[in-house]
Order: C-alpha cells, then sequence, then structure tokens
C-alpha cells in the first residue's frame, strides 16, 4: 500500500495556514542558515511481536468460545453451574489461564504468517515466521539462556504437511521445498505454557478447485467439536464426523472425488507436557465405547482426503520426542549420552525436530540420534502419507472439558 494520500483543493484560508506551517518547518542550522527543510524520515512499521505478558500485564488471558453441551444426560450441568465451576472449576484456573495463554498467542501467530504466506516461499522460511513469532511471543527466544527451558514455548515442531502428506513434515535444515501456487497445505501449530499445549491446525489453499475440499474438513472439525462432551462416546463423536466429511464431494482437474476421512489419524487428549495423553478421538465410527470426562483437555482434529483414507509411514524423518527411559540400559555412545542431555534439558517430553538442535548448536548429531531411537530412547515419527497425486486437509482446535459448558479455547476470527 501506497504511503501518499489525496489531497482537497487548498482553499485560501488554508493557504495562509498551510504558508506557516512551511515557515515552521524550516530548520536554522548553527551558522544562522535558513530555508533548508528537514528530510521526512520515513517511520519504521512497528513490529507488534513481543512477549505476550507485556500486552496482558495482568496475565488473565481471553477465554474461548462457550458452547454448551448438546446432549440430553448433560443438561442437567446446566442447572447447578455456578456451585460446580466454584467447586470443581476453580481448582483448575491457573491451568486454564495457561492454556488461555498459549491460546492467544496460537491466535497472535497464526494472524502473523497468514498476512505472509504466498507461493513461491521456501517451507523454511514458512516454519522460520512460525516458530519466531512463538518464541518471542513466549520470551523463548534463546532456550540455552532460560532458567527452565521447558517453562513455555513452542509445543511441538511446526506441521507444514503438503499435499498427499496429512502430518508429521517439517523442514529439515537445507530443505529447498518451495510452497507453490498448486498445493495444499497443512498448518499445525503446537504453544505451550508450563506445559499445557495448544494445538489448532487449519489448511493452506491458493487454488480455489480445492474449497470444497477444506469446507468439508472445517465443518467436520466443527461437528466433531459440537458432539464431544462429558460422558460422550469417542466412537459416536467419529461417526457424526465421518457422515459429514462423507457427504462432501470436490472436483479436481475434470474429476469429482468424494472426500474420505483419513481412518486411521485422530484427534487425542491432552496431559501436562504430553500431546497425546492416551484417549483417541477418531473421525470414523470405530466402536470405541470409552467416554470423555469432565476436566479433560482434547485436541478434536480431522483430517479428508481425495486419496484411499488411509495413511502409512515414509519419507526423511524431522519429528522426534523423548521416551520413558525407565529400565533401559544408558547409551553406549558418549555422543549418544550427550545428546540425551540435551534433549531432556531443552525439551523434556515435548516433542522436537532436528532444526531445534541445529540452533542450539548440535552438530554431526545423526547417528547418536540414530542410536537414541533404536535404543528405544526416543521416537521417531515419520511423515504421515495417503496415495501420491492425492490432497488431504485439516482443521483442528484445543478445547477444554468444564463441569458446565465447553470452551473451544483455539478458536479465532480465522477458523
Amino acid at each position: 500500500m501506497s504511503d501518499e494520500v489525496a489531497v482537497p483543493p487548498v482553499q485560501e484560508g488554508e493557504k495562509v495556514e498551510a504558508q506557516v506551517e512551511e515557515v515552521a518547518e524550516e530548520v536554522v542550522n548553527e551558522g544562522g542558515d535558513s530555508g533548508k527543510k528537514k528530510k521526512n524520515k520515513k517511520k519504521k512499521k512497528k513490529n507488534n511481536i513481543k512477549r505476550i505478558e507485556l500486552i496482558y500485564p495482568d496475565e488473565v488471558y481471553p477465554e474461548g468460545e462457550w458452547m454448551d453441551y448438546q446432549q440430553d444426560f448433560n443438561l442437567e450441568r446446566t442447572t447447578d453451574a455456578e456451585k460446580r465451576y466454584l467447586a470443581r472449576d476453580m481448582e483448575k484456573q491457573s491451568e486454564w489461564n495457561d492454556v488461555r495463554k498459549g491460546a492467544e498467542i496460537h491466535r497472535r501467530v497464526r494472524k502473523n504468517v497468514q498476512n505472509k504466506l504466498k507461493p513461491g516461499m521456501l517451507l523454511t522460511e514458512v516454519a522460520d515466521i512460525i516458530e519466531n513469532a512463538t518464541r518471542k511471543f513466549t520470551g523463548a527466544e534463546d532456550l540455552t539462556k532460560m532458567d527452565n527451558p521447558v517453562s513455555q514455548g513452542i509445543g511441538f515442531p511446526t506441521g507444514l504437511s503438503l499435499n498427499h502428506c496429512a502430518a508429521h513434515y517439517t523442514p529439515n535444515t537445507g530443505d529447498k521445498t518451495v510452497l507453490k501456487y498448486e498445493d495444499v497445505m497443512k498448518v499445525d501449530i503446537g504453544v505451550q505454557v508450563n506445559g499445557h499445549i495448544v494445538d489448532s491446525a487449519w489448511t493452506v489453499s491458493f487454488d480455489p478447485q480445492y474449497d470444497n475440499l477444506l469446507a468439508a474438513v472445517k465443518d467436520a472439525t466443527y461437528t466433531g467439536i459440537k458432539e464431544a462432551g462429558i460422558d460422550v462416546r469417542l466412537t459416536d463423536i467419529g461417526e457424526a464426523i465421518q457422515e459429514v466429511m462423507e457427504s462432501y464431494e470436490v472436483e479436481i482437474k475434470g474429476k469429482t472425488y468424494q472426500v474420505k476421512p483419513c481412518r486411521n489419524l485422530c484427534g487425542h487428549s491432552i496431559g501436562p507436557y504430553t500431546i497425546h495423553a492416551g484417549k483417541s478421538v477418531p473421525i470414523v465410527k470405530n466402536g470405541d465405547q470409552t467416554k470423555m470426562e469432565e476436566g479433560e483437555h482434547f485436541a478434536i482434529e480431522t483430517f479428508g482426503t481425495t486419496g484411499r483414507g488411509y495413511v502409512v509411514s515414509g519419507g526423511e524423518v524431522s519429528h522426534y520426542a523423548r521416551l520413558p527411559s525407565d529400565g533401559l540400559p544408558q547409551p553406549n555412545l558418549a555422543s549418544a549420552k550427550q545428546l540425551l542431555k540435551v534433549i531432556d534439558d531443552h525439551f523434556g517430553t515435548l516433542p522436537w525436530c532436528r532444526r531445534y538442535l541445529d540452533r542450539l548448536g548440535q552438530d554431526k548429531y545423526l547417528f547418536a540420534l540414530n542410536s537414541l531411537v533404536k535404543q528405544g530412547h526416543v521416537q521417531d515419527y515419520p511423515p504421515l502419507n495417503d496415495v501420491i497425486g492425492s490432497y488431504t486437509a485439516q482443521y483442528e482446535h484445543t478445547i477444554l472439558l468444564h463441569p458446565h459448558k465447553k470452551e473451544v479455547v483455539s478458536k479465532g476470527d480465522d477458523y
């Protein structure tokens, strides 16, 4: 946008004012010379990315979107809401506020990158924009200088999976992959505060032929959110998601596809410093009679595809996470021991990627890393792919199950 603005015709009275202002702008130097005007310096645009505590000095963060529970057997929970809220929910207020803080950071980070995304960008550039903003908002710009590097910061590696790749792809150092106009990119971002993780994702496409694919998955995700609630069976959520997603069709390059759920991908419960805490929220009917419970923290995410609806592992690994080492022998290699200490000190049980090790100054660590994977100290997570030539989309929100209502904590104006 140009800095110039249209100037209306000057009236006689205004001419005098303009002349006075012009004289006032003249600068007399020390030698008495006059007639020189100050050059108008172009003001630098302020960078609005700063620690979130500076924006919210009282450290009370915005609540997400509140939703009533839909199920009949949950109706009684709204009749004595105030008492339940005070008795049970207030004890979790510190945790909820941490999640809301992470959610506010998540909204600001994605708004920052959404304004910049365009075809021709390197995926490493996209990841840097997202992760550097997250680090700045959380004050985790240099983990080596933090008293507690896992107190807040990035919750897991930034997912930038393209086309038939549905999840678990982020560029390793040196990756030259470019975002193209015809690509469908899933952007999956994690922010954590005191180990409480906000997990939310959306899909980017520039070509309108993919619009119905994105609409199907977004609708399916919000269906899952609507159906979620205390005492709800997980299979029932999956069944509702599947029904909605399969009701959509998309025409790509002249061929019509029914949108299918990726049946072996799912949402999940979230625990402190644990992105997958044990419960899986299916996106198809699977017979799981496990119920959601009061006070739980879930990521509701769905994946739709034009392919076969089933993903398999394949490609260069970028994602890793620490596993419990109880009962395992200590690594034999000195380099593996040193690397494991770096992982424990800077990430704990939070997922991380190879770029994060590079940033910490680790060098020539692949042999040691593979050794830790083989011995069971570290789990690797390869990219997850549908058939080549297919297109996958993802939408995801984090929800909190309060006694009286559910809170879609990561909801924003964008999705």
